[in-house]
């Protein structure tokens, strides 16, 4: 995707959505007692191969949603995605959550964890299935799933790097006379 000189950084992030996966209350104890406040993780994406995962603490919900929401634009990766979905099977872990991203088919639909369905679609990927193992913390979930995005290669990389054509992936670099 390349954009003109006159598009700034700013319109860029404009057509980015935003969601939020998770508003929870912490309290820090301290001698004078406990100081609320607020942890909010975000996702943003453009549903079309950009997707970035963030986190917000502030006193006030209103800034922690602002904090959360910089964050995400801050560490927005880009994900290849072909045809609605995923090139290959992948395993995504952090800390103690492990999830599975496999391709799917058309008509599928996503079939996911509230944390993992919104990672996966703002990402772009209309059809994938997912299963989620071990902790089912939604930062976890999350951040496991942005891991085993960022692990994806496509077709056209994997030819890069083995020095063959799209084609030879496909049909085996054996069968050429």
């Amino acid at each position: 995707m390349s954009f003109s000189k006159n598009v700034k950084a700013t319109d860029v992030a404009k057509e980015m959505e935003e969601k939020i996966i998770e508003i929870r209350r912490v309290a820090k104890v301290t001698r004078g007692g406990k100081t609320m406040s607020f942890r909010v993780v975000a996702v943003v994406g453009n549903k079309n191969g950009k997707v970035g995962v963030g986190i917000g603490n502030a006193r006030e919900v209103p800034q922690a949603i602002r904090k959360a929401i910089q964050d995400a634009k801050k560490n927005v990766k880009e994900i290849p995605i072909k045809n609605g979905t995923i090139p290959h099977e992948v395993i995504g872990r952090h800390d103690s959550s492990d999830v599975i991203l496999i391709p799917a088919g058309p008509g599928t639909g996503v079939i996911a964890s509230t944390p993992v369905r919104a990672v996966v679609e703002l990402c772009g990927a209309t059809n994938i299935l997912t299963k989620s193992l071990g902790s089912t913390t939604v930062l976890n979930l999350a951040k496991a799933t942005m891991n085993g995005l960022e692990q994806l290669k496509s077709p056209l990389m994997i030819a890069q790097l083995r020095d063959i054509t799209v084609k030879q992936i496909f049909s085996g670099a054996h069968k050429e006379a």
